[in-house]
């Protein structure tokens, strides 16, 4: 899995935790086992406000895009966020 980060200015923070294909953000579970390669699933078809772009799956590997949550003043690693690839299963750790 690779994640990227969107940063947006917005109150709140975002908490997620990665199992295999499964993303559960904010305790919502969101499973992408059914992606196959070379699909791509519409943002439009997601119903979350956390998702930033459309899910793919390429060459084996899901590729996700995540609203980051952000203050009035982020940090630098939190404004320009590198990917996250390949995260363990467990709670994703975002840049702070």
């Amino acid at each position: 899995m690779r994640i990227s980060l969107s940063p947006v200015r917005r109150d709140g923070t975002l908490t997620v935790e990665k199992s295999g294909d499964c993303l559960v953000i904010d305790g919502v579970v969101f499973d992408f086992t059914p992606v196959p390669d070379g699909a791509t699933l519409p943002q439009d078809a997601i119903d979350s406000e956390w998702f930033a772009g459309d899910v793919e799956r390429i060459a084996g590997v899901l590729h996700v895009t995540l609203v980051l949550p952000h203050g009035p003043d982020p940090s630098p690693t939190v404004a320009f966020p590198s990917d996250i690839i390949s995260p363990p299963d467990g709670t994703v750790e975002l840049p702070q």
